[in-house]
């Protein structure tokens, strides 16, 4: 197969949510050959990691990578520190849910494999509607890495430019169920819940639940989470 017929490849950062198989979705429908990449950063709900093994396979991604990186070493988060409580109602300004410089590290990495696969794009599945306040998840930020990434790297030196996409940066939450929808995605498979136990089952109470099940209730849908407890949205 010469260069002009290889089919364009991307990697796609997978936490095992609901935003990230939507872009996985989007990025396969687009005609991208996928390599997935997650992260055991020492979260709390780790089994969206299982999550992210069953959609990687669902998807038939070429490669899946799992990083491990025990940022809860540092801490900081309620996402990575048992001493710290998942909030169960909204917050104002950061929240402790937001674990520092996380999105930067995780782009890092995907910009690394980038490099190593002499891959082109990479995707990530950050929103600045519907989101929780973390600053990682803004397009400034995501126009600075886009920026970084062609600076830092020896392909971007040689001038072949790799780009970050954020397909759902303006997307509300209902807009992504309704286009994941679309695209078929089995939102079953998903885990979402910052404080989710084992078994993948949501507390119902957290940020992320809130806003994943408003999503579903905007679209008048039934969301297929499982639930630890009997939970319905207000």
């Amino acid at each position: 197969m010469n260069a002009e017929n290889k089919p364009k490849s991307a990697i796609i950062l997978l936490s095992g949510g609901l935003d990230s198989i939507t872009v996985l979705a989007l990025a396969k429908q687009q005609g991208f050959a996928c390599y997935a990449l997650s992260f055991d950063y020492g979260q709390r709900h780790n089994a969206e990691l299982q999550a992210a093994k069953q959609i990687a396979e669902h998807y038939q991604v070429i490669e899946h990578k799992v990083i491990q990186l025990n940022l809860d070493n540092i801490g900081g988060s309620a996402l990575t520190d048992s001493r710290i409580e998942v909030p169960k109602l909204p917050q104002q300004g950061i929240p402790v849910t937001y674990v520092p410089a996380r999105n930067t590290i995780f782009l890092a990495y995907a910009l690394a494999w980038a490099e190593v696969l002499s891959v082109q794009h990479v995707f990530i599945g950050v929103n600045a509607v519907d989101f929780s306040g973390y600053p990682d998840c803004r397009p400034e930020f995501i126009d600075a890495f886009q920026n970084l990434a062609n600076l830092a790297t020896k392909v971007g030196v040689e001038g072949t430019r790799i780009q970050i996409h954020a397909p759902l940066i303006k997307f509300s939450k209902a807009d992504i169920i309704q286009k994941g929808l679309d695209l078929k995605v089995d939102y079953s498979q998903t885990v979402s819940c910052y404080a989710s136990d084992p078994l993948g089952r949501a507390c119902g109470v957290c940020d992320a639940c809130r806003l994943r099940a408003d999503g579903f209730k905007q679209l008048a849908i039934v969301d297929p989470t499982r639930y630890q407890i009997e939970f319905v949205s207000q």
